[in-house]
């Protein structure tokens, strides 16, 4: 089983909200359940099976260093990392098209 810890970032696989980029805010064995910030708030997280996200084991830093200062996480705060962390990654995919 993949490895999921708070904060990691996933991918959406599966659903209404494929391709739609989150936060793992908890993890149990078959579920985890997301938060964007925006739809998906703290207060209502999605919860979804662990097959149908894709888990990119890494923490945005933003949100690594709120977790390891024992702070509360916000909405504000994930909703940051996840658009710094999209547009990092359309850049690196701009850079890709442009060296084939």
């Amino acid at each position: 089983m993949v490895k999921a810890e708070k904060g990691m970032l996933a991918r959406s696989l599966a659903g209404h909200d494929q391709n739609r980029l989150y936060i793992i805010i908890r993890a149990e064995e078959e579920y985890v359940w997301l938060a964007d910030g925006r739809l998906r708030t703290l207060e209502k997280p999605k919860k979804k099976k662990r097959k149908h996200v894709q888990i990119h084991h890494q923490i945005p830093e933003p949100v690594n260093s709120i977790l390891k200062s024992e702070k509360t996480l916000r909405d504000e705060e994930i909703k940051q990392a996840i658009q710094s962390e999209s547009q990092r990654r359309q850049e690196d995919k701009d850079v890709k098209s442009r060296c084939n």
